[in-house]
C-alpha cells in the first residue's frame, strides 16, 4: 500500500515503523522532545506533521489542521522537493540543516547532539511505500 506524503496516513505509519525499529529505539534513547514537520508546497500552502517523541518511542503521530494545535519543542521547515530528498536518502538531515536547506526552530545543539537518531528515522521512512504529489 503506498502513502501520499505529507498526509496523516504517512506519518501515522511513520509512527508505526519507528516502534517497531530497534535501531531507531537504540538510537534515540536519550532523545525527549516533539516535532512538527512542515512542508512547504509550491502552491504556498504548508502542511504539519506532528510527532512526539520520547526516549526512542513515538507517542503519538498525526497531520495538524492548524499548526497552533501543537506548540512542538522543534520545528522543521522546508520545501516539499527538499523533503522528498531527505525521505528517500538522498539527502542527510544533519547535513540539510547546516546547508541551510532545512529551517530548525529549537535548540539545534540538541538535534546535533542525536545524528544517529535522525538517520535511523530517515531509515524507517525510506522503508515506506511513499507516493509524491505531482
Amino acid at each position: 500500500m503506498s502513502f501520499l506524503f505529507p498526509s496523516d496516513q504517512w506519518v501515522k505509519e511513520l509512527m508505526s515503523r519507528l516502534n517497531d525499529s530497534e535501531a531507531y529505539s537504540k538510537a534515540a534513547a536519550k532523545w525527549e522532545g516533539d516535532f512538527a514537520f512542515v512542508i512547504d508546497h509550491e502552491n504556498g500552502s504548508m502542511t504539519h506533521l506532528y510527532m512526539d517523541l520520547w526516549h526512542g518511542d513515538c507517542r503519538s503521530a498525526r497531520e495538524l489542521e492548524n499548526e497552533s494545535d501543537e506548540s512542538p519543542a522543534f520545528t522543521m521547515t522546508a520545501p516539499i522537493a527538499t523533503w522528498q530528498l531527505v525521505l528517500t536518502g538522498k539527502l542527510d538531515p544533519i547535513k540539510g540543516l547546516m546547508q541551510k536547506k532545512l529551517a530548525l526552530k529549537g535548540n539545534m545543539m540538541k538535534v546535533l547532539k542525536a545524528p544517529k537518531a535522525a538517520v535511523e528515522m530517515v531509515n524507517c521512512a525510506k522503508e515506506i511505500d511513499t507516493s509524491w504529489p505531482g
